[in-house]
């Protein structure tokens, strides 16, 4: 049986509804490697998780089309891997031409005008600010493509200073001014001079003289003589910003706190924990204890299960909690889908999975969909009190904050308890303090009724 080649154009997949492109973090494999099916070819970062992408097909990677740090939109092709198909198997012929006529001369000229033509989010905005036409720049990237550091290198030239000053006869400056130069501008890889007419204004301060051009590290991006660094805003964090500041913006947040005794609770934990972890091979935390007790307050009041929509309040069916992990840098929030459904023990394994993959960079979309309620232990790094922003677009969200021990009056009696501060955010809009602090009371009464005869499983 003949064998023939054909090439395939992998293209970055629909990932999720909301999410229109990605961004290539970094290609594991590189032109000349065979690669089977499903083996990953680079890491995708999109605004709301980083996850791997797969082979499509079996093959050899022949070119890729897309650098690191590029943003292509769902459904652009990224590289092309060519596959070796069967003589049985029907290849398109116009295709199977284009393809060979890809390998001559004349196409990859085309081809390389092709990549000259897509220019990155950070390559526009850099080119706009320096004033610099990108068809006078000569990329060095994949196919001819224009990088940024094309762009700095033709800045550094001064060859679009040279450009402009054949076209228009400069004004002499007026006796006693000052030529201005525009502050240097923040990119994602350096800071870069750009030359303006007159004065600007930058983060407010208005310039009027010319600012020193710093002396820079590109690797480290340190700034010499400055005790400053630059840290690039990743589509995850920039993510957050967007989403806080939407849910901050929309929505009318309010808060309320209430003091718990957990010191039962406490004891529950101690006695049950360590056959737990030999029984499970996780912890026990508290955290699972607390879910069950807020999962079962919302319940009593599936209110504060909903989401505002103008003109109506959507309660949800399904109790779906978004758990906060904080990793190094950022924070996510996967779901544990119908929580009502699960016991304690349950819980545990759910919290102690999603914080591993969290961690590890491991989630993907389907963990962090869905949410209804948003739990945060705050308390895992010692806070004893919060003010918690919504996670747009719930209508609250509870942190469990440290457990204390404190002098406490019962029955006009001084005693040691644990106690643990309750905090809850809530969107005004739907919630107001009489239902929230129902809810609370509930959340309140769940976990102060644990004792040594309660049930994990």
């Amino acid at each position: 049986m003949t064998q023939n080649t054909r090439e395939t154009e992998v293209t970055v997949p629909h990932l999720a509804e909301s999410l229109v492109s990605a961004t290539i973090g970094k290609w594991l494999k590189q032109p000349g490697d065979y690669i089977e099916q499903y083996d990953v070819l680079c890491e995708l970062i999109t605004d709301k998780v980083n996850t791997e992408m797969p082979s499509p097909v079996s093959g050899r990677l022949v070119r890729l089309l897309a650098e690191e740090g590029y943003t292509a939109a769902v459904g652009e092709a990224i590289c092309v891997i060519e596959e070796t198909v069967s003589g049985g198997v029907q290849v398109n012929e116009a295709q199977a031409g284009i393809q060979k006529a890809a390998n001559t001369g004349s196409d990859a000229l085309s081809s390389d005008q092709g990549m000259r033509s897509r220019y990155s989010p950070s390559v526009l905005k850099q080119a706009g600010e320096h004033g610099i036409r990108l068809e006078d720049v000569q990329g060095t990237g994949l196919g001819g493509r224009i990088t940024r550091k094309d762009i700095e290198a033709y800045a550094a030239s001064g060859k679009q200073q040279r450009a402009a000053s054949t076209q228009q006869t400069p004004a002499p400056a007026a006796s006693g001014l000052i030529q201005q130069t525009a502050p240097a501008v923040l990119d994602n890889d350096i800071f870069v001079a750009a030359p303006s007419k007159g004065p600007v204004r930058s983060s407010g301060i208005h310039l009027s003289e010319n600012p020193p051009i710093p002396n820079i590290e590109v690797e480290g991006q340190q700034l010499e003589g400055r005790g400053e660094y630059l840290i690039d805003v990743t589509p995850i964090r920039s993510a957050i910003a967007r989403n806080m500041r939407q849910s901050v913006s929309e929505i009318p947040h309010a808060w309320t706190m209430i003091e718990v005794d957990v010191t039962n609770l406490v004891h529950l934990r101690n006695k049950l924990k360590d056959e737990f972890k030999r029984q499970e091979g996780i912890n026990l935390t508290y955290l699972s204890f607390m879910m069950k007790a807020v999962v079962s307050a919302i319940k009593d009041y599936p209110i504060m299960n909903s989401v505002w929509a103008v003109d109506k309040i959507i309660v949800k069916r399904d109790i779906n909690i978004s758990l906060a992990v904080g990793t190094e840098d950022s924070v996510t929030t996967p779901v544990i889908k119908k929580a009502d459904q699960k016991n304690i023990a349950g819980l545990a394994r759910e919290i102690d999975e999603f914080s591993r993959k969290a961690r590890a960079g491991k989630l993907s979309l389907q963990d962090l969909q869905g949410g209804t309620f948003t739990v945060n232990n705050t308390g895992s790094f010692g806070s004893i009190l919060s003010y918690p922003i919504i996670n747009y677009p719930q209508a609250a969200i509870l942190t469990f904050e440290s457990i204390v021990k404190k002098p406490v009056v019962i029955q006009d009696m001084i005693a040691v308890r644990s106690m643990a501060n309750i905090c809850l955010s809530l969107d005004h809009r739907i919630l107001d303090g009489v239902i929230c602090g129902r809810f609370l009371q509930r959340v309140k009464e769940n976990l102060e009724s644990y004792n040594q005869e309660t049930k994990l499983y």
